[in-house]
């Protein structure tokens, strides 16, 4: 996102007491390691199911410490003349695992003696939740936990490990029991090599230090009550009130907030069914940062506004002439039908949505003109970055001076124009695909990338009420192969869920409250406000829904992951801001478990609306932002942004992080992603099967020197999307970087994109764009498409690349 200059963008209450337990996938960090299973011989007796379970053969098999960091021992053992020795260190926790052979649909216990500072006991595979427990009390302690099987489990790898730098760790007399599976003989290898870094840094070694105590500490809270009031900052509109009273309040409320782009206050406004103001008195009101309108029906048409619902540009020092939407940020429609009447002059007949990243509009009908830009209160009001789904848009959309835009599943009545990357995914009317190779602003065709279908959706999760008036939370339900809106032709497809199985999250919870819940299997909703935690949120259930309102924001203060989700099915991560903290976090939200080869195909996580920075609000630093590892996610709207201005902003010492999103997992699909500023490889993408569809980036503006800034010693720059060479399949549409290094020193990046030339690996529709200042792009991808500098600003576009 763009500094100021004019060409850069800117009740139910449970008994009992929770049992202490902390996930390995709680602290976000432990690779899963993956051991050969020979061909089952012959049924196993039910009793302990682990071979060498008190490691007295004297080796380690069939365990298996991929790092070279577990070794078996004569002292300290705690039965028996030997024990596992773990000797972990800052960049390895020396996991040692063993696969076992189990019945489908049982239930099993495993135990453990284990002694050390910080040691970990778990379980992965289950086909369920898998589980896990720890100690940090120093001396011999049985750890205990249990999981159930899934209808077509026969395997599952049980595993111990300690924690980074906290010193060794030992174990003994590991037990699992339950019904035995088949039999087979031990394994000689693993039959893949885990990493033997962490993989937020690639290629090479970690660039921080792990933190060096686990992110949370076994409570035993007991579950809080679900359900309950939604807070002040939720601000519900009747249709019983007066036109005028409604819009006194709403654009009292946008006037504040119009200019507060990094203030703390959060706003949900909630339309109820209905229909406001008419055309002879129209419904008319601004929005500003951390403002999110909703309607409350079902579907849009239960919600009905004859007026419009604007996003203006804001005029640099009040200056008329350098007035600008690049830095309008979080701030969001959905659900709700807006028949457009009642501005007048310029800005007659239209809706004016002049917004860039993370302002997102979802399931809207638009009956009239809407414009992209607001280009009455000055001039050329530039806007960049924003996100369409789920909607009808049934006039004409003034696309202007948009740079880019991506729209997806939704119904397009006629589109103006366009100016950088114009992406259409799924939508009936869309325009024409003709990318090409001359940019529009030297003669050549409109940028549009055009996909007739998207490949996997899932719509976000969204409030409504039903006729008793009680709030509920809609889940749509995964599509494939998809064009227009869900809702054309009767209800969304999918599940509502009562608000009582949602924790009610407000700022007295604690996240001991929130972990319980979780554990307990309830799920979170967030109510609007900025919430600061010491602890990592641990999502551990399948299905598990989080949803924030008003732009939730979150913020680690005790350098730990924010939120970390287990390896499970079906878990959705909505409408949430992650901030850094002030304490280097390892990352912020980590999904699933690195090495991880579990299918999530038929019921897979889904992150919509998610939105990280790196200062901005407050100074703050991360190693990698967000790293999925989730085999069949999907990312719907993903702003991962290293802040160009705010606190802790121009300086590279100061807000660091290196990298802003890494895929791990394999088959992930993402639209509407934006990495921006990092420090290092801002991208980067080592699962196979991958799909970005809308990519956008700026490199780091505050480079200091070419040294300081170099992925090899021969290569310039760090690539703003990297695709390592193991990786063979991926596509890529509609995908652009610019440069606007602004410390007068002419930095050069080599790269926008970096990827293996094979046939697997395909890229449709790049562009690269000089944005301001010095330096430059030297191409667009691995050496191919010309520079970008002062003396060719671009856009320089590569049609396809393998």
């Amino acid at each position: 996102m763009p500094f100021k200059d004019a060409l850069s963008r800117h009740a139910r209450q449970r008994a009992g007491v929770l049992a202490a337990v902390c996930a390995l996938v709680a602290a976000g960090l432990a690779a899963v390691a993956t051991s050969a299973t020979a061909v089952p011989t012959a049924p196993a007796a039910t009793g302990n199911l682990v071979q060498n379970s008190g490691f007295e053969s004297g080796t380690l098999a069939p365990w298996s410490c991929p790092s070279g960091n577990g070794s078996v021992v004569a002292s300290p053992a705690h039965s028996g003349s030997h024990a596992l020795l773990g000797t972990p260190t800052s960049s390895d926790d020396a996991q040692c695992s063993q696969t076992v052979s189990v019945q489908p649909s049982s239930s099993y216990t495993l135990t453990a003696w284990v002694e050390g500072n910080y040691v970990y006991l778990g379980d992965t595979g289950t086909g369920t939740s898998d589980t896990s427990n720890w100690t940090s009390s120093g001396s011999w302690t049985q750890l205990s936990t249990t999981f159930t099987t899934g209808a077509a489990t026969t395997s599952v790898t049980i595993w111990l490990h300690g924690w980074y730098g906290q010193g060794n760790y030992s174990a003994d007399d590991v037990t699992l029991t339950g019904p035995g599976g088949p039999t087979s003989p031990p394994p000689t290898s693993p039959t893949t090599t885990p990493p033997t870094t962490p993989p937020t840094t690639p290629p090479t070694t970690p660039s921080t230090t792990p933190p060096t105590s686990p992110s949370s500490s076994p409570s035993t809270t007991p579950p809080p009550p679900t359900g309950g009031s939604l807070g002040a900052n939720v601000i519900v509109i009747s249709p019983s009130e007066s036109v005028s009273t409604i819009a006194s309040t709403l654009n009292a409320l946008g006037t504040q907030q119009a200019p507060n782009q990094f203030g703390n206050q959060r706003y949900e406004i909630l339309f109820e069914p209905g229909t406001y103001g008419s055309t002879a008195a129209p419904l008319d009101f601004q929005i500003g940062y951390y403002e999110s309108v909703e309607g409350l029906g079902q579907n849009p048409g239960q919600v009905v506004i004859n007026g419009t619902i604007d996003s203006w540009n804001q005029c640099t020092n009040g200056v008329q002439t350098q007035c600008y939407a690049t830095d309008n940020f979080w701030r969001s429609i959905s659900n709700l039908t807006i028949n457009v009447t009642g501005l007048t002059g310029c800005n007659a007949g239209e809706d004016v949505w002049a917004a860039s990243q993370a302002s997102p509009m979802r399931r809207v009908v638009v009956n009239g003109n809407l414009t992209l830009m607001d280009y009455c209160g000055g001039t050329p009001g530039w806007s960049s970055g924003g996100f369409i789904a789920d909607s009808e848009l049934n006039g004409t959309v003034e696309n202007g001076s948009q740079q880019q835009y991506l729209v997806r599943d939704s119904n397009i009545s006629s589109w103006t124009n366009g100016v950088w990357n114009q992406v259409f995914c799924g939508d009936p009317g869309a325009p024409a695909q003709s990318f090409g190779s001359t940019p529009v602003s030297a003669g050549g065709p409109q940028p549009y990338t055009t996909l007739g279908t998207c490949p996997k959706t899932e719509e976000e999760p969204y409030l409504y009420t039903d006729a008793s008036g009680n709030y509920n939370v809609f889940v749509p339900s995964p599509q494939t192969n998809s064009s227009g809106p869900t809702w054309t032709n009767g209800n969304t497809p999918g599940t509502a869920l009562a608000l009582s199985t949602f924790y009610v999250i407000n700022a007295s919870s604690t996240i001991d409250q929130i972990n319980a819940a979780l554990a307990a299997g309830d799920n979170l909703l967030f109510t609007p406000g900025v919430y600061s935690y010491s602890k990592t949120i641990d999502v551990t259930k399948p299905d598990t829904k989080i949803l924030g309102l008003g732009f939730t924001t979150l913020i680690p203060t005790a350098g730990q992951t924010t939120m970390s989700v287990a390896d499970v099915n079906g878990v959705n991560i909505s409408g949430l801001i992650f901030d850094a903290g002030p304490t280097n976090s390892p990352t912020l939200l980590t999904v699933g478990t690195q090495g991880s080869t579990t299918s999530h195909a038929s019921d897979p996580v889904s992150v919509d609306d998610v939105f990280f920075r790196v200062g901005g609000a407050e100074a703050g630093s991360v190693t990698d932002a967000f790293v999925d590892n989730s085999a069949n996610s999907l990312l719907d709207n993903i702003w991962s942004w290293r802040a160009d201005h705010g606190a802790g902003a121009g300086s590279w010492t100061s807000d660091t992080a290196a990298t802003g999103l890494t895929v791990n997992g394999a088959n992930v699909t993402a639209y509407g992603l934006a990495v921006e500023h990092y420090q290092q490889y801002e991208t980067v993408w080592n699962g196979q099967g991958g799909t970005v569809i809308f990519f956008q980036n700026e490199n780091p503006y505050d480079v200091p020197s070419q040294a300081a800034w170099m992925a090899t010693p021969s290569q310039n720059g760090y690539p703003a999307f990297y695709i390592p060479s193991g990786v063979t399949t991926f596509q890529g549409y509609g995908m652009g970087s610019y440069s606007n290094f602004d410390l007068g020193v002419p930095i050069e990046n080599a790269e926008a994109f970096q990827a293996p030339n094979t046939s697997g690996v395909q890229f449709n529709d790049l562009l690269t764009v000089w944005l301001n200042n010095s330096g430059g792009i030297q191409s667009v991808i691995n050496g191919t498409g010309a520079a970008v500098s002062s003396t060719n600003a671009g856009p320089v576009n590569v049609v396809t690349y393998n």
